[in-house]
């Protein structure tokens, strides 16, 4: 098992849940780095994982998606300066901690996380994503699983059905009907997710309904009679939208098993970056107890 760790998703909520009055002696905040330090070390010491890929936005203000659709998170405020050199130390907690740390200027940590998995299954190995975005749903196979660390929720492939309303294969192309507000999504005009998900039941996928518009008027789901206008006249806006929900699995970066392979922590230099944040005592003997339970275990 490798476990794939969206980092984003924990150090945000680290800066939205710790105030921003934990500053280091610099008065930088460092509240998202706590938080995502604190993350990091209760999921080693509760996993105790021997392959991690810990994947980062390193660009915060577009990607190659933004070439396609310059719209494209065009929705979010920018990250301010002090969330981006919290992103920066985040990594290099990471890196300490003995774990692959990946970032990449022109691809998010979706598309990185993308390629550790589809490249680890062509080796046999499933992939725990730890994450709360439900885009990453369409990257698990039978053995995968999404797990939801801070709301201790596990989502295996044969369950994301029950949970979106469609299938893991699905879920690309629901995005691309229903639209993704997070992301700025435009999606199809008039379809909400309760109608991609019966439209998707019904076809299959994205490519069948629009081979089959003449079907969609007979339909029972609210609304069918004049869907097919709707879905023929923003067409063009379907397609472009699953070009930006598709997650691109073939980033350039080296994911052999032997890079993704945990290393001893370096103690050394985590009390160094502990030093400049002004972490207390609590962080460093939580590191302490997970570099003894790794190098116990060699």
């Amino acid at each position: 098992m490798i476990y794939a760790i969206d980092a984003s998703v924990y150090v945000f909520r680290a800066w939205f849940s710790i105030p921003d009055t934990m500053v280091d002696r610099e008065q930088n905040p460092v509240n998202a780095l706590y938080g995502f330090t604190r993350f990091l070390g209760d999921f080693l010491e509760q996993a105790r994982p021997e392959y991690v890929a810990v994947a980062f936005d390193r660009s915060l203000n577009g990607c190659f998606r933004n070439d396609i659709y310059p719209e494209y998170k065009a929705n979010r405020d920018p990250a301010p300066p002090e969330l981006k050199q919290q992103f920066e130390r985040c990594q290099l907690i990471a890196g300490a901690m003995g774990l692959a740390d990946f970032g990449e200027d022109r691809f998010e940590a979706d598309d990185l996380i993308g390629t550790v998995t589809r490249r680890m299954r062509r080796e046999g190995v499933p992939t725990t994503i730890l994450t709360k975005d439900k885009d990453m749903a369409q990257l698990l196979e039978d053995g995968d699983v999404l797990w939801d660390f801070a709301g201790n929720r596990r989502i295996g492939y044969h369950e994301v059905r029950d949970r979106y309303g469609v299938t893991p294969e699905q879920i690309v192309d629901f995005l691309a009907l229903a639209g993704d507000a997070v992301d700025n999504i435009p999606g199809v005009r008039g379809v909400g997710p309760k109608t991609a998900s019966a439209l998707l039941e019904h076809f299959g996928s994205m490519d069948a309904i629009y081979e089959n518009l003449d079907e969609v008027s007979s339909l029972s789901f609210r609304g069918a009679k004049t869907m097919a206008a709707k879905l023929e006249e923003h067409r063009e806006m379907a397609y472009l939208s699953q070009r930006l929900t598709e997650i691109h699995c073939d980033v350039p970066v080296n994911t052999k098993a032997t890079v993704l392979k945990r290393r001893s922590p370096d103690l050394g230099l985590i009390n160094h970056l502990y030093d400049e944040a002004g972490f207390g005592e609590s962080l460093r003997r939580q590191a302490e107890r997970i570099a003894d339970h790794f190098d116990s275990r060699l």
